[in-house]
């Protein structure tokens, strides 16, 4: 069964660093390439960041550059997002995201910046 589990959001003021984790399950993790998305109410679901199986290789949203940080540990099975100098509008559910011959996707975690 195929699991990916988000954890790591919540409530933080402006300027605040969060640090997502995104446990996987089920399938080869290490042969997978890894992603963050984010979806804000009234809007579209954007991609985020995006980290190759490997590790190697990483892409960022414009928005994101220069604050947020992804990263993975193949033996954990696990993918990062860690969130410095939040703003806002980088208020949003947070989701997790697997991409190889399938594409599997988790629950979401909810980030808030707020004041």
């Amino acid at each position: 069964q195929v699991q990916l589990v988000e954890s790591g959001g919540g409530l933080v003021q402006p300027g605040g660093s969060l640090r997502l984790s995104c446990a996987a399950s089920g399938f080869t993790f290490s042969s997978y390439a890894m992603s963050w998305y984010r979806q804000a109410p009234g809007k579209e679901r954007e991609l985020v960041a995006g980290i190759t199986s490997a590790g190697a290789g990483t892409n960022y949203a414009d928005s994101v550059k220069g604050r947020f940080t992804i990263s993975r540990d193949n033996a954990k099975n696990t993918v990062y997002l860690q969130m410095n100098s939040l703003k806002p509008e980088d208020t949003a559910v947070y989701v997790c995201n697997a991409l190889r011959m399938r594409e599997y996707w988790g629950q979401g975690t909810q980030v808030t910046v707020s004041s």
